[in-house]
């Protein structure tokens, strides 16, 4: 992985992190991911149009199926995100999540991508990896009925992570959809999906604008901020190095959940920690 590509994720983990603490904070209802959907489409319109006008882009009909595919998959990540937050702990949801998917995408890529990371980036894969089974394994956690719902919630998460990632790399590699074209879309066909339901919970949606307006602009400013850097490394990177380099974010999120949040069991995850930042160095040099 080259310097471009590891600078352009690293940022993205910083500010992925942020909005997920952010996200936590606010634990919302189920509303709270159509108003950010709603306010990220309209935040990244301008920017979106220009480049649509300057570069005279036109849309076939597989590019639009992309767009609508990837904007199916990023609703059900949000949405089933944001349900794990309102059940679970940020240190619990965010690392399973997050953990989850990235394993399944790289693998999935080796195997029908036919991409073929050198052994030492394979090797820094299964260290960042491997520090999030480190960072997730307090088996009596994860047993308490109180978790089962929120590990539930992570686990399908994973999947739609691993399904968009594989998705967004062949719309922005294989068929060249610019990454800033390819997030608005999504923002915006995630805002029409879930229009029927905010319609439907039109109350809990003014609700959530009155005591969580704040949060759900940061939150609209940073999702898209933090994807379109990421897509921008997947262009010319394979998901075999993206996937797992990303999850350096699991580090500072769970810095922030122990800083910010008071959860505790440092040593644990500060092993973890130097499990993931020898994997990063890995791919880094492989």
């Amino acid at each position: 992985m080259n310097g471009l590509a590891l600078t352009l994720i690293l940022t993205a983990a910083v500010l992925h992190a942020t909005w997920n603490l952010i996200n936590k904070q606010a634990s919302g209802h189920g509303t709270f991911t159509w108003i950010v959907a709603v306010l990220s489409a309209f935040f990244y319109a301008p920017a979106t149009i220009a480049i649509i006008e300057i570069w005279q882009l036109k849309f076939t009909m597989v590019e639009i199926g992309l767009i609508a595919g990837s904007a199916a998959l990023h609703t059900g990540y949000f949405f089933l995100l944001n349900q794990g937050y309102r059940v679970g702990d940020l240190s619990l949801v965010y690392p399973l999540a997050r953990g989850t998917g990235p394993l399944l995408s790289t693998l999935a890529a080796i195997a029908f991508l036919g991409e073929r990371p050198s052994p030492l980036a394979l090797a820094g894969g299964l260290l960042i990896i491997g520090g999030v089974v480190v960072l997730t394994g307090n088996l009596a956690q994860l047993s308490r009925d109180g978790n089962r719902d929120a590990i539930g919630y992570a686990l399908i998460t994973g999947l739609f992570i691993a399904a968009y990632t594989l998705w967004d790399k062949q719309a922005v590699s294989r068929f060249a959809i610019m990454p800033l074209v390819l997030d608005w879309g999504a923002n915006v066909g995630r805002a029409i999906l879930l229009t029927p339901f905010a319609l439907r919970y039109s109350e809990e949606a003014v609700s959530e604008w009155r005591e969580h307006k704040w949060e759900a602009i940061a939150v609209a400013i940073l999702i898209p901020l933090a994807y379109i850097l990421v897509l921008t490394a997947m262009r010319f990177t394979p998901v075999s190095y993206v996937a797992p380099a990303r999850e350096i974010s699991i580090l500072i999120g769970t810095a922030m959940g122990a800083r910010l949040l008071s959860e505790g069991e440092g040593p644990r995850r500060l092993a973890a920690a130097g499990a993931m930042v020898l994997g990063i160095v890995a791919l880094a040099i492989g």
